[in-house]
C-alpha cells in the first residue's frame, strides 16, 4: 500500500539518474530518500523495458508504478506486472516488421513476454550486460526472431519498437505516419510508439491514479523523449547536459549528470517547493 503523496518526481534514467551500464551513484540515492521524507513520491520513467529496470526500483524502494517503454507502459515493480500499456494492434506491428525487416533496420521491440531482437539488432550486449546484474529469477527473457517473425500466426503485444542508428529516410518514413510516435531517446538511439504515447501521458496517468494534483507534479531528463513530461509537470527540471529542447522547456536547469545534477535538483529545487505545498 502506497502512502498518501503530496508531489511526485518521474526522473529519465540513462544521462540523468546514472550513467547507461552502470550503477545509481549514492548521492543520488539520498536524494531520492529525502524525497520520500517530504512526502514525494518518485518513480523512473524511461525508455527501457521493463524488464531492465527491475534492480532499480528495487534498490531505490520505489513504490509507485513505474513509467518504462518511453511511456508506452507503466509497470508496477513490486509484482512485476503491467499496470498499463499502450500496445500496438496486431495489424499494425506486422506491417511495421515487414518495413523494418526489408531495411534490415538495427529493431528491437519490447513486450510484456521480454526483449525481442530482430536479425539485425545490436541490443544483445546492453540485455546481458543487465541479466549478468541480477539473479536468474529476474532476468529480462530474451528471444530472438527471423525474416520471416512477421507472418506468425500469433505474435505478442508489443508496446515499443527500439531502432539503432536508423536511416534518417526511415525515420522520415515512420515519423510522417499518423497512427506512430518517433522520438529520439539517445544518441543513435530512436523510440517508436502508438500515436500520443508519450513519458508525458504517462506521468499525469500515473498522478491522477495516485490522486496527486497535476500542479504537484515533478519532472527531470536530458533527452528529447523526455520533452512530454518536462512539459506536462507541473514544474519541468533540465539536466545540465539536456539537449537544446530540453532545456527550453524547462523550469529549472540544474548541473550533470556526473555532477550529481539529480541530487542538486532535489535538495535545491525539489523539496523547498514542496514544503511550500499545504
Amino acid at each position: 500500500m502506497t502512502k498518501n503523496y503530496k508531489a511526485l518526481l518521474a526522473a529519465d534514467m540513462d544521462f540523468t539518474l546514472l550513467a547507461p551500464g552502470k550503477d545509481i551513484p549514492e548521492g543520488n540515492k539520498e536524494a531520492i530518500r529525502a524525497l520520500k521524507d517530504a512526502s514525494v513520491a518518485f518513480t523512473i520513467a524511461t525508455g527501457r523495458s521493463a524488464f531492465l529496470v527491475g534492480k532499480f526500483a528495487e534498490d531505490l524502494e520505489i513504490d509507485v508504478p513505474i513509467i518504462t517503454s518511453n511511456g508506452g507502459c507503466l509497470f508496477d515493480a513490486t509484482d512485476r506486472k503491467q499496470f498499463a500499456s499502450h500496445d500496438f494492434e496486431d495489424s499494425k506491428i506486422r506491417y511495421l516488421l515487414k518495413f523494418l525487416m526489408d531495411k534490415k533496420a538495427d529493431t528491437t521491440l519490447y513486450s510484456d513476454e521480454g526483449i525481442f531482437f530482430s536479425p539485425f539488432s545490436t541490443r544483445h550486449g546492453f540485455v546481458n550486460t543487465y541479466n549478468a546484474s541480477v539473479e536468474p529469477s529476474k532476468r529480462s527473457p530474451m528471444i530472438d526472431f527471423g525474416l520471416d517473425y512477421p507472418d506468425q500466426e500469433k505474435l505478442p503485444r508489443f508496446n515499443k519498437i527500439l531502432l539503432q542508428s536508423a536511416d534518417p529516410d526511415i525515420l522520415n518514413y515512420l515519423a510522417s505516419d499518423k497512427e506512430l510516435e518517433v522520438i529520439s531517446s539517445g544518441p543513435n538511439l530512436f523510440d517508436v510508439m502508438k500515436k500520443d504515447v508519450s513519458k508525458g501521458n504517462a506521468l499525469l496517468l500515473l498522478a491522477d491514479h495516485l490522486n496527486i494534483p497535476r500542479e504537484n507534479t515533478f519532472a527531470i531528463g536530458d533527452s528529447d523523449n523526455d520533452i512530454s513530461m518536462i512539459e506536462s509537470a507541473g514544474h519541468g527540471i533540465a539536466m545540465g547536459n539536456s539537449t537544446e529542447g530540453v532545456m527550453k522547456v524547462a523550469n529549472y536547469i540544474t548541473a550533470n549528470y556526473d555532477s550529481l545534477g539529480f541530487a542538486k535538483a532535489v535538495y535545491e529545487y525539489v523539496i523547498p517547493l514542496v514544503e511550500k505545498i499545504n
